[in-house]
């Protein structure tokens, strides 16, 4: 055969694996800050792949939205751990993710363990705009229940009943959320404030009961002051202090000799008694 035909010679064997790194030593780990109208200030960690050329890490983490229970938001709230809070990270200070609402949500079990027969469910929507700017979209849901001296075992609502009380849940979602900013309108969602209101005003068309906002959904948010961002959640120096305080010390590893081993009881392979024999032999040479 001709000198230079053979195209496969010089080349590396096919299916030969590359040398396996831990994608781990890759990674950083950043402290998630939940917005300061929640008594929790960290809500965990996450991590992103560390700057390399031009990949930042913190492109990577800005935009991440984070689905936090309310339980873990707010101390002794193990009873409403049902309501779910999106989080989105709105800017990277050092080692921290600040956050700030982006929507909440009730889980599947809690909804369908309210849904039930021999009564009338009742939903509404709303678009409002808050005093800061924040456009959203608030869905309500209540259901009716039995009158004190009722002996009829269905309690369902006439139609006629049924949009009175729609129309009043919009008119008081609209009063409620309208005059206030973003963290009033979230205040007020943490305690159910708006759901009480409808539960008392529109109680008087029909009984009612169970009446929750059950979603929000974020449809605009104005342009981000990152300034009033860092204030809130306490400052750059407060951030600092929190991210260094965190840190963990540094751990010493001991390695294991061959003398070490034989005391704790292990057995001495060939290679131990080859590597205890080129020790001494050192430490003849050495003298």
């Amino acid at each position: 055969m001709a000198v230079g035909k053979n195209k496969k010679s010089g080349k590396g064997k096919k299916g030969q694996k590359k040398k396996a790194s831990d994608p781990f030593t890759k990674k950083e780990w950043y402290d998630v800050r939940a917005p300061p109208f929640f008594p929790t200030k960290s809500i965990g960690k996450t991590m992103a792949t560390k700057t390399q050329g031009t990949k930042i890490a913190r492109d990577t983490l800005m935009g991440r939205i984070f689905e936090v229970s309310l339980g873990d938001l707010k101390p002794h709230s193990e009873d409403e751990a049902f309501r779910k809070f999106k989080l989105k990270v709105e800017d990277v200070q050092g080692y921290n993710c600040l956050t700030q609402f982006q929507g909440l949500d009730i889980t599947t079990d809690k909804l369908r363990s309210l849904v039930r027969k021999k009564q009338t469910l009742i939903e509404a929507y709303l678009d409002v705009r808050t005093t800061d700017g924040y456009a959203l979209r608030l869905f309500a849901i209540c259901f009716t229940k039995r009158h004190p001296k009722q002996h009829r075992k269905t309690s369902y609502a006439q139609s006629a009943q049924v949009r009175a009380i729609r129309k009043k849940m919009v008119e008081i979602m609209h009063r409620e959320a309208s005059v206030v900013d973003l963290q009033g309108l979230v205040e007020k969602l943490v305690t159910e404030a708006i759901g009480k209101e409808i539960e008392k005003h529109a109680g008087a068309i029909y009984p009612l009961q169970n009446c929750h906002v059950r979603k929000v959904k974020m449809l605009r948010t104005p342009k981000l002051d990152i300034n009033k961002l860092v204030e809130a959640h306490g400052g750059l120096e407060s951030l600092a202090s929190s991210s260094s305080s965190e840190v963990g010390k540094r751990v010493v590893v001991v390695k294991e000799t061959v003398s070490t081993k034989a005391k704790k009881g292990g057995k001495k392979d060939k290679k131990d008694d080859a590597k205890e024999k080129e020790a001494e032999a050192d430490e003849e040479e050495d003298k």
